[in-house]
């Protein structure tokens, strides 16, 4: 694969893990001595693109209409050209129709990596999703996602990859965040001294199920516990509202806080008694899950999607009904009733889980490595 080019295709380059994702894979291509390229609309992960030494063309790929697909895909096709792209991959819908007009203009092979599992609410939109399986090869986050996509799409088993996503243990490791980032996250966080929190990474939107966990606190027999919902409403500030005046209706006002995304999620997720994923629809994979048992904290999250794979129901963590507040209730009561040794076993044991199924960056980008190589 000597001097192979690879040009991933995404709407922008945020803070979600789909973004994430895109740096780390240009990152491995980088260090492999290959050439990365990203197209997109931009955003705060540019400037890590460029210190790995990989590309960035600015295409407003995020745009759905028809018209802007068709104008995306004439650019691509000349990107495609003129860099001498090999493999296209794309991570997102409208952005792959452009790449897959793109691709078969300029003769090149696609990826495609199916990440959700989509809304199909109004007419059209199952055939608008069938993008995501007309690569040359689809990369499926987790088992969950194959099984979906094969079910809804007349995609090639064999054309399908299961590829988690992942972490770096590294960096996601208990005994590599001083004292200076937890008094740091300790201020950023400001919740009472001392009182145990339980804590929701994820933006906020209706199906990350924060309202469940809102309830759940409701619930608990303690009443020293805090939550912390940790993320962004990225201008939805209509269920935001909706949360403040359901914390205010529960007589949680003082124990539940909304905080921005932070940039030191171990060191959060460190501080947290507990760490939950409420999600109401499936996750895809779940990568908070993943972070949470790296560092060795209880984790709490719902029995569907990709979380019923990546945790080991009362060995790594517990799963509860989605939706369900007082089977969520119930489990954090599990978890913070855990004696000192219990919940240092149940870390150990989670670490250990995310390591041993590959749950890591390293293993995520040498199996994607290895589907380029596949189609050269």
């Amino acid at each position: 694969m000597a001097e192979a080019t690879v040009l991933q295709v995404l709407p922008a380059l945020g803070a979600g893990g789909v973004e994430r994702g895109t740096v780390e894979i240009a990152q491995a291509l980088q260090q492999a001595g290959l050439r990365a390229l990203v197209a997109s609309a931009g955003g705060p992960l540019e400037h890590e693109l460029a210190r790995c030494g990989a590309r960035h063309f600015r295409l407003p790929l995020a745009s759905r209409s028809p018209l802007g697909i068709w104008r995306n895909a004439r650019a691509l096709a000349q990107l495609i050209a003129a860099e001498r792209v090999d493999i296209v991959h794309a991570r997102s819908r409208a952005p792959a129709w452009s790449a897959l007009f793109a691709a078969r203009r300029t003769g090149r092979r696609l990826v495609t990596t199916w990440h959700g599992t989509y809304t199909e609410n109004f007419p059209g939109k199952r055939r608008y999703n069938r993008v995501m399986a007309s690569g040359d090869r689809v990369i499926a986050i987790s088992r969950f996602i194959a099984g979906h996509l094969a079910a809804r799409t007349p995609v090639d088993p064999a054309c399908i990859r299961v590829i988690p996503r992942g972490i770096d243990p590294r960096k996601f490791d208990p005994h590599s965040v001083n004292g200076a980032r937890i008094e740091a996250m300790t201020r950023h966080l400001g919740v009472p001294d001392g009182a145990p929190i339980v804590l929701l990474p994820g933006r906020i939107t209706r199906w990350k199920g924060q309202a469940v966990l809102v309830d759940a606190i409701a619930l608990l027999s303690r009443a020293d516990v805090v939550a912390v919902l940790l993320g962004d409403d990225q201008g939805r500030e209509g269920f935001r509202a909706e949360l403040e005046a359901r914390i205010a209706g529960r007589g949680l006002v003082g124990r539940v806080f909304f905080r921005p995304h932070v940039a030191d999620m171990p060191a959060a997720l460190l501080l947290a008694s507990v760490v939950v994923s409420a999600s109401t629809d499936p996750e895809g994979f779940g990568r908070v899950v993943i972070e949470g048992q790296a560092m060795g904290r209880p984790v709490v999250a719902t029995n569907h999607g990709g979380a019923a794979e990546t945790v080991l129901d009362g060995a790594t963590g517990l799963l509860v009904p989605p939706g369900e507040p007082a089977a969520l209730a119930a489990a954090i009561e599990t978890m913070l009733g855990l004696d000192p040794a219990s919940a240092a076993a149940l870390g150990t044991r989670a670490r250990e889980h995310v390591l041993e199924q590959g749950y890591t960056t390293e293993a995520m980008c040498a199996a994607t490595l290895a589907v380029y190589r596949e189609l050269l």
